[in-house]
C-alpha cells in the first residue's frame, strides 16, 4: 500500500495532513468511509412490505398517518411487492395456513432484508394458544426487531424502528450482528 499525501495550500511546517485539511476546509467538508456512507443511506431508506393480517393493522395505519409520520424515518411509501422491499413488517396474527405465504414473501425479498414483528400475536401467538395460530413468527423466518403490545402503541413501533436503524448503521457485510434483538440463527428446514 503506498503512502498517500494531500497537498493543501497554506500548510504550516510540522502540520500533518488532517490538521492542514481541517484548517483549509473548516466545517464545510466532511470525510467518511464509503461503507459508512452506504450504511447511513440504508438507515434512512427502508422500503417496507406490510404483511398485515389482523387488528394490529389499525395501529399500523395510525403509525403511517400524519400524527406519527414515518416519513421522517425514510419509511414513507410501502412497497406491495416483496422484490422491491427490504423491510418486512409482519403485523397481526399469523395462522399455520398463512405461514407458507409469509415464508415465500420473505424468500422473494432481496438482500439485505430485515423483519419487524409487530404485536404480541406475531411475536408469541398472543392470547391464541391453539392449533391454528403460529406461536411466534421466528419459528418461520428470522426476526430482527420485536415490537411488544396488544396492540402496540405507535411510540413502541417508532422505538422499534429507531432500534432497527441503529442496527442497520452498525451492521457490516459478512459479519453476524451481535445486538440485542434477533438471533441471526440459520433456519432449520
Amino acid at each position: 500500500m503506498r503512502d498517500e499525501r494531500f497537498l493543501v495550500s497554506g500548510r504550516c511546517p510540522g502540520d500533518d495532513e488532517t490538521t492542514a485539511l481541517t484548517r483549509a476546509l473548516g466545517d464545510s467538508f466532511a470525510m467518511s468511509r464509503l461503507s459508512d456512507a452506504i450504511q447511513w443511506a440504508r438507515k434512512y431508506s427502508f422500503f417496507s412490505y406490510p404483511f398485515v393480517t389482523a387488528c394490529c393493522g389499525m395501529e399500523f395505519m395510525a403509525v403511517s398517518g400524519a400524527r406519527f409520520d414515518l416519513d421522517r424515518f425514510g419509511l414513507s411509501l410501502p412497497r406491495f411487492t416483496p422484490r422491491q422491499a427490504d423491510l418486512l413488517m409482519v403485523v397481526g396474527t399469523i395462522t399455520h395456513r398463512q405461514a407458507p405465504i409469509l415464508l415465500r414473501v420473505y424468500e422473494q425479498m432481496a438482500e439485505p432484508k430485515w423483519v419487524m414483528s409487530f404485536g404480541a400475536c406475531t411475536s408469541s401467538g398472543g392470547p391464541y394458544n391453539n392449533y391454528a395460530v403460529v406461536q411466534g413468527i421466528d419459528t418461520i423466518i428470522p426476526v430482527d426487531i420485536y415490537v411488544p403490545g396488544c396492540p402496540p402503541h405507535p411510540q413502541a413501533v417508532i422505538d422499534g424502528l429507531l432500534k432497527l436503524q441503529e442496527r442497520v448503521q452498525r451492521e457490516r457485510p459478512g459479519v453476524a450482528y451481535s445486538g440485542r434483538h434477533g438471533s441471526g440463527r440459520p433456519l432449520e428446514t
